[in-house]
């Protein structure tokens, strides 16, 4: 389908049921089990129980919601939507649709109608238009994952992935949920970590700017009147020297900081850049750790619920590279998955790269040789989990700290270096 080429205009008023089962029945190991279940009908609460492993013996009906869809906007005003909207998609905006997804399909709803439903939840006007164009390019005939590739910059590789894998083998259903769960445990990792570097970064801030006003308009004012320059203890004479720096070329400075800024700025998005910062980060104390626990955690993860879905190791390596957030820990998983395409098993080329914990290179050596690969690693995402979790709390509880003394150390310094001069005035001297 060419978007540039298919005007369909939507105009009508859908409705949906969704209903609620009692249902009473037994487990597989023959335990008496009871519950409600929401689903489209009574087909698709039965085949819901048969996933979970409950065979009903009685299933009735509680009650019944009827959802009222009003569709009602063009495709030319979606792709302008696209381009101009006031905001834009989220990564928190992804997490729910792809949870509020997973729900409807659950509950047995078309791919379809699950779209546009949703839609109708939503606030932004961005992501009415995205779902919109998604519903759109289904109904046309597209699949779900090829509707989501034309939206790169919202659906990553592993999203489209994931789905395509749903989409193949006809597990839809159970790879959606599995994705959001996957979004979830990122999007807590990332506000952590946001979490962690917003004080350490105002207090950086606030910090650097009183030193720049202190040193341009305060303490020039206040040597003045103590002292003749040549008279001055040496911290001070250092102090206005810099100030004098500041004052004479600090625009000079600025402009040479921002065109280094933005050069840096280029400069670490490119192959050479990127491996050359992510190496160096992992080299930070704390930090590394932090970064390691964090790609351990979204490795497991991330392989267990692609190998779960049915896509080969090798296959799951290329799209678990992109996940991990680090290039020099993405190149370790390229030549991780060289190695296993000339036949080594998993485990061998993870422990020579020497960057992966020795409890994941055990867990994957014991589930290749009993063909559980998926289920270990997916039960030991949630320990990698907890130990990242365990960093980042560390990580908050060190750095401000730390900061915050160093920002000390330097005001300490321009503090004392102003208070010299008059304590050697009181004590008659004449300088250092």
């Amino acid at each position: 389908m060419n978007p540039a080429v298919r005007p369909r205009l939507f105009n009508r008023i859908d409705r949906y049921n969704v209903a609620e089962f009692k249902y009473n029945g037994v487990d597989g190991a023959g335990q008496s089990v009871s519950g409600v279940i929401t689903a489209a009908d009574r087909r698709a609460a039965v085949a819901m129980l048969a996933d979970q492993g409950h065979f009903p013996a009685q299933l009735d009906e509680s009650s019944v919601e009827t959802i009222a869809v009003d569709v009602s906007h063009s495709l030319t005003s979606i792709k302008s939507g696209l381009s101009f909207g006031s905001s834009r998609v989220n990564s928190r905006d992804v997490l729910t649709f792809t949870t509020q997804l997973a729900t409807a399909l659950n509950a047995g709803l078309p791919l379809h109608s699950a779209i546009e439903i949703i839609n109708q939840q939503q606030q932004k006007v961005v992501m009415r238009n995205l779902l919109a164009s998604l519903a759109d390019d289904v109904s046309g005939g597209d699949s779900l994952s090829d509707a989501m590739a034309r939206h790169p910059r919202i659906f990553s590789d592993l999203y489209i992935s994931m789905i395509r894998v749903g989409e193949t083998g006809g597990i839809l259903e159970k790879t959606v949920k599995q994705l959001s769960q996957l979004l979830e445990r990122d999007e807590k990792v990332r506000t952590n970590m946001k979490n962690a570097s917003a004080y350490p970064i105002f207090i950086l801030i606030v910090g650097l700017i009183s030193v720049v006003i202190v040193l341009v308009a305060i303490l020039p004012k206040i040597v003045d009147t103590i002292a003749s320059p040549d008279m001055l203890p040496l911290p001070t004479r250092m102090l206005l020297a810099t100030s004098d720096i500041l004052v004479k070329y600090g625009w000079m400075m600025l402009i040479v900081l921002l065109a280094g800024g933005a050069s840096f700025m280029k400069w670490k998005y490119t192959p050479s850049g990127k491996l050359t910062l992510d190496t160096l980060k992992l080299k930070v104390p704390i930090l590394g750790s932090v970064l390691i626990a964090i790609a351990v955690g979204r490795f497991a993860r991330t392989l267990g619920a692609l190998t779960q879905s049915g896509i080969t190791i090798l296959n799951a390596l290329y799209v678990v590279r992109d996940t991990l957030g680090n290039e020099l820990l993405s190149r370790q998983v390229d030549t991780v998955a060289e190695k296993v395409k000339m036949g080594q098993p998993l485990a061998e080329p993870l422990a020579q790269s020497g960057y992966f914990p020795q409890l994941l290179i055990q867990i994957v050596s014991i589930g290749e040789q009993t063909g559980r690969l998926d289920e270990l690693l997916l039960n030991a995402a949630n320990t990698f989990d907890d130990q990242a979790d365990a960093a980042v709390t560390k990580f908050m509880a060190v750095f401000p700290p730390a900061l915050i003394i160093i920002l000390a150390v330097i005001i300490g310094f321009i503090i004392a270096a102003t208070l010299l001069p008059l304590i050697a005035m009181e004590l008659g001297g004449s300088g250092i």
